[in-house]
């Protein structure tokens, strides 16, 4: 350690001591010296010299980036709390699939501010993911038991593209309806309408709104979509609809509200095909919108066609019981342009946190906290009928909508704003809806019977006392008579003691990054820095409801608006949308602004979409969803578009050429030469150049590609940008484009979100989506600052290069650009070892778990490689520790190769090992310290994997996705 001389220090200037730039030594893993040795090993004098070898001269751009100095982190948590006391906390009763909830302070702490949760990443290695996948079964399990459905996923991305997934569900699986019609109830929310109307719109589907018996009735249709209750409040029954529905030949998906069906009959026993909607009020907050996690639910016959995630029971190669993700696992990497939906996400830590609000509450307290919320609906209302005030509905869960006239509901709106109460102005019916939730107050109610009413309001608790026990605004034949959580996770945890052990023990069943580096190439594990995620969990931005007034949240328009001009000044683009919620809605919203804007110059047929064969699987999927007729573009031998190929095939297809997708970097981990000719062949051929910006994290500060030719990307903040994975979601997929695709970008039917796109259709249910987690990204380029970001970017090219150094000659590194450079990542080809040894990716995957480490991106883009991608907030001590496991485990298969170690009693085939392999004796022909101990530093802190290598094919054959019975679990628990 360098030690300072008392005489040296005093002479350091002011400035210097006072670190401004500090956090960039926090986040750039490796040290000043660090950087200089890796340098050395990868033949480079500096970190400019490195980037100058590595990027194409013809993009390269050394212009500073337009943003502001660096702050250290007090100075960032300073500005944040400034932004964000500009927003004005009321009591929120909008409703329309937002309402205000309490958080447990149990999970607010173990797992929403928990790092331990929010930075593991997607469950793709299952053996180290147990704990998360038991929390998402948790979840999938209450979602069947309150929608009476036989099938959830694992959670979609909000209620509004959850309804969109269904339509298209629906379409896919009815076989009997040739129709391309579907009904919507126009009860539902109007968000939900919105986004079916430009999905329907590429899908050639004809949507009708209106009320769903008078529409069935108009003409065949291939199904229907209901909500409840609705956007209203009213409770329909849903029985005769569906029934109506399927005799003409349709099929029915309700969108519900989960609290209620704790009291309301479950769609499923109505007879529903699918359910969705969002489980944000079980204890997520508002966030201005999200993120929240949307439940879509099915009956069994239509599991193979759901989207998302699903999480399974298998065993392991013990036979003990072992959870996955099961189905639709990445299908869009398989089935490409034919893949049921471009979803390739969720929203994990969200889905987490409302399956732990019912396991906490447990059947007895979602029925105290439902029946509270309805109770107090009904004394509002009766309440307001004593006070002469009409209530229209004859049934209602937590909702009322009064028709008091234009003038009426704009005076009863502000003064309750300065009562403290945000109320719902329902546009062009002179009418307001308040919605009750669990935050509600005795208070809140009178509050509201003194502004809505005239004359002398009722005494609550006498009004109580005469409604007695039994009154209830659900009429008797829709109350729910089923049970429901009857399974003992559900009923075991209810004292603080015992959840905070339940989720603890979860928690040490999960690798995260508080364990190890994931180096997954493709989807960068970075550091999620505390300081970023300090800001989520205040009220002043988390209880904020997405339609609030705008006088109410000039906090959140300031921040958004900043982050806009920072993502502009990293990307080179003209303007930005951060309301697609996920890299794959980003996408799809960049298609369809491609696809307006082709329109809106007289060129509505341009609809082929150009993709490279090596291209992520979304990219395909989303513009197929966007009305697009894929051509795919070859690639060489060393990953690169075949540039005469492109040619060809934009010549070919010049009077109908709409897009070209490019991912850049490549997907094969290298900077493309030739991507400003490419850009410019299709602009020459009348299309747009889609630039995926999955590995932005390669350019920020070297190269914009709104400079060097593209027209329009999405981005990922969840990568780029330092937003947690969350075991599987939240992420954020922003659109960036150029000055002419602007006007096409999303906007909202609800909220005048400014710009000359504010009228447009929707992608997302929020305005802003996940906008409650932009803080997140926004602390960290303000701490970064230009110079920061810049070199993050070029450490990240550092350690990725240094990783390919190490381990080439032991494994081949698969593609190199100039130099023989790679850019943020690297791909290490394992097929030789499959002919020499029957070592496979996975055996190689499940052995780095003995090493303590989760394995990189495993056959993708290649099968039978490993992508590696190390990121820049790595350190050199973690890259080495790493790159010491791989080339170890060659050495193991060197000798399996030389015949020392039975080929198929090994350490890789039996990967990974944990501690039941010690139980009751070691049997392998192997040593015990070697499986179980590969590396010295392993016995300092050992991470042992729950069980053992997982079975897919027996989880597929033999398909469980809920709780299995407790003693199921008896021989594992005792593990």
């Amino acid at each position: 350690m360098t030690r300072h001389a008392p005489d040296a220090m005093a002479k350091t200037p002011l400035y210097a001591l006072e670190t401004h730039a500090e956090f960039i030594g926090r986040h750039i893993g490796p040290r000043k010296e660090d950087v200089q040795y890796m340098l050395e090993k990868v033949g480079a004098a500096s970190l400019d010299e490195l980037a100058a070898g590595t990027l194409p001269p013809d993009i390269q751009d050394d212009t500073p980036l337009d943003l502001p100095r660096a702050l250290n982190e007090a100075e960032t948590l300073q500005v944040l709390r400034e932004i964000a006391d500009r927003n004005q906390l009321r009591h929120n009763m909008i409703g329309l699939g937002y309402h205000e909830t309490i958080t447990p302070t149990v999970i607010l702490r173990n797992v929403l501010e928990n790092p331990g949760w929010y930075t593991a990443y997607t469950p793709y290695q299952a053996e180290i993911s147990q704990g998360r996948l038991e929390a998402l079964l948790n979840y999938q399990h209450m979602v069947c038991d309150l929608t009476g459905m036989e099938l959830a996923n694992a959670s979609l991305l909000d209620e509004a593209t959850a309804a969109a997934e269904a339509m298209a569900q629906l379409k896919r699986i009815n076989r009997r309806s040739k129709s391309d019609r579907f009904v919507v109830d126009a009860a539902c929310l109007p968000q939900t309408i919105d986004v079916l109307r430009v999905r329907a719109q590429y899908f050639g589907f004809e949507l009708a709104v209106g009320d769903p018996v008078e529409e069935l009735a108009k003409g065949d249709c291939f199904g229907v979509l209901l909500q409840y209750p609705g956007a209203d409040g009213e409770v329909r029954e849903l029985g005769p609809v569906i029934e109506q529905a399927h005799e003409a030949g349709a099929l029915v998906a309700v969108a519900a509200d989960l609290l209620s069906l704790v009291l309301l009959q479950p769609p499923g026993e109505a007879g529903a095909d699918i359910v969705v909607g969002s489980s944000q009020r079980f204890g997520v907050p508002m966030g201005f919108g999200g993120p929240h996690a949307a439940f879509y639910a099915v009956r069994d016959d239509y599991k193979r066609t759901m989207p998302g995630r699903v999480i399974g029971v298998s065993v392991d190669r013990h036979g003990r019981p072992a959870l996955r993700m099961a189905l639709q696992t990445r299908e869009q990497h398989i089935r490409r342009d034919k893949a049921t939906s471009n979803i390739c996400t969720a929203q994990a830590l969200l889905a987490v946190m409302a399956g732990m609000y019912g396991v906490y509450h447990g059947p007895r307290g979602l029925w105290k906290i439902a029946s509270r919320v309805h109770r107090l609906t009904c004394l509002l209302a009766e309440g307001l009928k004593a006070m002469g005030v009409n209530v229209e509905q004859a049934a209602w869960f937590d909702t009322l909508t009064l028709h008091v006239g234009a003038e009426a509901a704009a005076r009863i709106v502000s003064t309750a704003d300065q009562a403290g109460i945000n109320l719902h102005h329902v546009p062009g019916q002179g009418a307001i809806s308040i919605s009750v939730s669990e935050k509600t107050t005795r208070e809140h109610i009178a509050t509201l019977w003194s502004i809505i009413g005239e004359g002398d309001a009722p005494d609550l608790e006498a009004l109580d006392t005469k409604l007695g026990d039994a009154y209830s605004a659900i009429p008797a034949g829709l109350q729910r008579q089923s049970d429901y959580l009857q399974h003992e996770v559900f009923n075991r945890y209810h004292s603080e003691t015992e959840m905070l052990r339940y989720l603890k023990r979860l928690e040490n069943r999960d690798l995260s990054l508080a364990h190890a580096m994931i180096p997954l190439g493709s989807c960068t594990m970075k550091l999620n820095a505390t300081t970023e995620m300090i800001p989520v969990t205040w009220p002043e931005f988390g209880d904020i409801h997405p339609f609030a007034p705008a006088g109410q949240v000039q906090g959140y328009r300031q921040l958004i608006h900043e982050l806009e001009e920072m993502l502009v000044a990293c990307t080179g683009y003209d303007a930005v949308s951060l309301q697609p919620n996920a890299g794959s809605q980003g996408e799809y919203a960049g298609l369809l602004a491609v696809r307006a804007y082709h329109a809106s110059i007289g060129e509505p047929d341009r609809d082929i979409c150009l993709i490279p064969s090596s291209a992520h699987g979304t990219n395909p999927a989303s513009a197929a969803m966007a009305g697009m007729k894929i051509v795919v573009v070859a690639c060489d031998d060393a990953g690169n578009v075949d540039v005469d190929d492109l040619r060809e095939k934009a010549s070919k297809h010049a009077d109908r050429l709409g897009a070209l997708m490019i991912t850049y970097p490549s997907t094969h981990g290298v900077y493309e030469e030739r991507v400003r000719e490419i850009c410019d062949i299709v602009h020459e051929f009348g299309g747009q150049v889609y630039l995926d910006g999955a590995n932005l994290n390669a350019l920020v500060g070297l190269a914009a590609p709104g400079k060097f030719g593209a027209d329009v990307s999405h981005l990922n903040l969840h990568k780029t940008f330092c937003i947690p994975h969350g075991g599987g979601g939240p992420g954020i997929g922003p659109l960036c484009v150029r000055e002419h695709l602007a006007p096409f970008m999303p906007g909202h039917p609800l909220v005048d979100m400014g710009g000359d796109h504010a009228g447009n259709h929707a992608v997302a249910a929020a305005p802003w989506g996940s906008a409650g987690i932009l803080p997140i990204s926004w602390a960290y380029i303000t701490m970064m600052g230009r110079m920061g970001m810049r070199l993050a970017t070029q450490v990240a090219i550092l350690n990725a290069n240094y990783i390919a150094k190490r381990l080439d000659g032991a494994y081949g590194v698969l593609y190199t650009g100039r130099n023989g450079r790679v850019a943020h990542e690297c791909i290490i080809d394992l097929r030789p070892f499959k002919q020499s040894c029957e070592i496979t990716e996975e055996d190689v995957a499940k052995r780095l778990i003995d090493y303590g480490f989760h394995a990189p991106t495993m056959s993708f883009p290649v099968p039978g490689t490993l992508m590696i991608e190390p990121t820049e907030s790595e350190s050199l001590a973690e890259i080495d520790r790493f790159c010491d496991a791989m080339l170890a485990i060659r050495e193991e298969i060197a000798a399996i190769e030389r015949g020392d170690v039975d080929q198929e009693n090994n350490a890789l085939r039996n990967a990974p090992h944990n501690a039941r392999d010690l139980i009751p004796e070691w049997t392998h022909g192997y040593p015990a310290e070697s499986a179980l101990y590969p590396a010295p530093g392993l016995w300092h802190g050992k991470f042992w994997p729950a069980v053992s290598r997982v079975d897919n094919v027996h989880g597929d054959r033999n398909l469980v996705c809920a709780c299995p019975p407790p003693e199921a679990w008896l021989d594992f628990e005792e593990d």
